[in-house]
């Protein structure tokens, strides 16, 4: 008779357990989001999330330069123009705001990868993420001239140094016409990074204070995910893998780990977890009264995204992370 196998004795020191451990965060599984603004030596605390910032350029590269030192591979970048029109000219112009910032980015810091955030609500006027049929105020895009858009905007992105583009919008077929755009361009090696299971959720609420991009009337639930929806997920990543997705992202993703390890199952393709503006912000305010430790809390959550399937991970947290490993 073979002895009793006894599962404690493996956790009895901390060497012992870290010499066990499946599954461990590094430096290499994150990515770090920024805000770019214009202006110069700017740096507004966005108050609902302590320790983010809406930065200039000059800042951003500064920022930049931080997180390569810490070994974290990328960044990815989001635009608050000076002006917004329903053509959401600052997201495609070649002088847009995160245009600028990845030229400034890529020439101060090489080997930092760029992932440019694809959409339009922080460029238009409603807060919406393209064309609106005239007189709705439900919030229904037009799918197929917001296309064109993206089209426009991934181009322009990639001409201006991104690594990666990352469609966030979800519209139908947006994969396939970002594809078609950046090859006829001769961006036909920028992958992109689609936003592919995007739920509408109520985590997002902070990230709209960062970006200035809550929708003036309506709501998203037309175009973004419904929260109840798992077998959806998976057409929606099928059908961006199809159209020639090189990575697929979940957003939000604490509230989804079912849907990470769902997609991770299906496909070979790296998938990344986006640690959203709410649940970064509900760990800081318990953080900030005492009621939680936020470091082992932090850790063990994007421990939790990485265990559940996630090969990247776009946080917030990053820095404070990379510190406390």
């Amino acid at each position: 008779m073979f002895p009793v196998q006894r599962p404690r004795r493996l956790r009895q020191s901390d060497p012992l357990r870290r010499m066990v451990r499946e599954t461990t965060v590094t430096a290499n599984d994150l990515i770090y989001p920024l805000f770019a603004v214009p202006g110069e030596g700017v740096a507004k605390e966005v108050t609902s999330m302590p320790g983010v910032y809406q930065l200039s350029v000059d800042k951003i590269v500064e920022e930049a330069k931080e997180v390569y030192d810490l070994g974290i591979p990328g960044i990815i970048l989001f635009g608050i123009p000076a002006d917004k029109d329903n053509d959401a000219t600052g997201a495609w112009h070649d002088c847009g705001i995160v245009q600028k910032a990845a030229t400034a980015v890529k020439e101060a810091v090489p080997d930092l990868l760029v992932i440019a955030d694809t959409c339009l609500c922080e460029y238009t006027p409603h807060g919406h993420c393209g064309y609106l049929e005239v007189g709705d105020l439900t919030g229904r895009v037009l799918n197929d001239p917001t296309l064109e858009l993206l089209k426009k905007t991934a181009v322009s992105q990639a001409k201006a140094g991104a690594d990666i583009i990352a469609p966030s919008g979800m519209m139908d077929g947006f994969v396939t016409a970002i594809r078609e755009a950046l090859d006829e361009a001769g961006f036909s090696n920028t992958p992109i990074l689609s936003y592919a299971a995007k739920y509408s959720s109520a985590y997002y609420g902070p990230f709209r204070d960062a970006a200035e991009s809550a929708p003036q009337f309506g709501d998203r639930r037309t175009y973004q995910m419904d929260p109840g929806n798992a077998r959806e997920a998976l057409k929606e990543v099928e059908i961006d893998i199809a159209e020639g997705a090189d990575m697929v992202m979940v957003k939000p993703a604490l509230a989804y780990m079912d849907i990470i390890w769902r997609i991770k199952e299906m496909t070979n393709l790296p998938v990344a977890a986006y640690n959203v503006s709410g649940e970064y912000s509900m760990v800081k305010a318990a953080a900030l009264n005492g009621w939680v430790d936020e470091q082992k809390m932090v850790m063990e959550t994007l421990t939790a995204f990485k265990r559940s399937g996630a090969d990247i991970i776009l946080t917030y947290h990053a820095k404070d992370a990379v510190r406390w490993m």
